[in-house]
């Protein structure tokens, strides 16, 4: 049996699981793949793959072009970038991964306090010799809108109010008694966009919420606002917001997540002062590497034994 691990960035997948168990060739692939079309030549001879998280996309004409593929394993619970009901038609299992969201939690708050308090830009200052540059502000008695209050949002609401923030919120199908419940005000979209001086992501991405901070959204906004967004780069309309920064229409935007990963070289937001950028790092801690790796482990396993586990549907 060969086995694939994809997207391994930092070198660690080896390291992290007991693969040696599994008697089997294993090779780890490091960069990312330049298009499908390198996917498939890569690829082509394995007979297990392990995706991590969303790296490397499989749709159907990517699984029916690798015939010797019969288990797939995406590490954490759920994979849009994977078309199950191809997979299953052409007879590979789809596997998932345990997962837990504080890591992300955690980056959020990160990203909020390296926006609002120009963290980067005095660390740089630092380095290149000199000393204070700029002048941040501090949260409490701020407003922290939630454009989502799932599971994710809900954490972050509940930091912030250790931070002494006024939270607000909005979803499609969030009621007032909801949002009281985890600590929020319930408010309309518009009002969302008006009233937080930190507007914090939190939705899953489909067809309903792609695009949906746009420049409506953004020209509603304070100018003195910073956006966050740890959720998925196209929920957030990414030339929108390239504007709305360099005109500076709000104060500045802590982004985890972009429409194009790796962001392209010469990108405008690798550039913009008034932009805080992370690689995709919400996930990415050791402790939670090691339930995705353990957990592959033991989904290959298990389905070298006919007993597969955490098979998606």
């Amino acid at each position: 049996m060969r086995i694939a691990i994809l997207d391994d960035y930092q070198g660690v997948a080896r390291s992290l699981a007991d693969w040696d168990s599994l008697g089997a060739d294993v090779r780890v692939f490091g960069a990312p793949f330049a298009n499908e079309a390198d996917v498939v030549t890569a690829l082509a001879d394995f007979d297990v793959l392990v995706a991590m998280r969303e790296r490397t996309a499989f749709p159907s004409s990517t699984l029916g072009a690798l015939p010797r593929l019969r288990l797939l394993v995406t590490t954490g619970p759920v994979n849009a970038a994977i078309d199950v009901p191809a997979a299953r038609d052409l007879g590979i299992t789809v596997c998932g991964t345990g997962y837990f969201p504080h890591p992300t939690v955690e980056l959020t708050w990160g990203l909020i306090l390296s926006a609002a308090r120009l963290i980067p830009q005095q660390v740089d200052a630092v380095r290149r010799g000199g000393w204070q540059e700029g002048l941040g502000t501090s949260l409490r008695g701020a407003t922290l809108g939630l454009l989502g209050l799932g599971r994710l949002g809900t954490a972050v609401a509940e930091i912030g109010r250790a931070f002494g923030m006024r939270t607000i919120a909005w979803s499609q199908h969030l009621t007032p008694a909801d949002a009281e419940a985890k600590g929020a005000t319930h408010v309309s979209r518009d009002e969302l966009f008006r009233r937080s001086d930190v507007l914090s992501v939190h939705v899953v991405l489909s067809d309903r919420t792609r695009g949906l901070v746009g420049a409506r959204e953004l020209g509603l906004m304070k100018p003195t606002a910073v956006l966050v967004n740890t959720s998925r780069g196209p929920v957030v309309e990414e030339e929108a917001l390239i504007t709305a920064l360099t005109e500076k229409r709000i104060a500045s935007a802590a982004l985890d997540v972009f429409d194009r990963e790796p962001l392209p070289a010469g990108h405008p937001l690798r550039s913009l002062p008034n932009a805080v950028v992370t690689p995709h790092i919400g996930y990415v801690s050791r402790d939670l590497y090691e339930v995705f790796y353990r957990d592959a482990v033991e989904d290959i396993g298990a389905w070298q034994a006919g007993t597969p586990v955490r098979v998606l549907s």
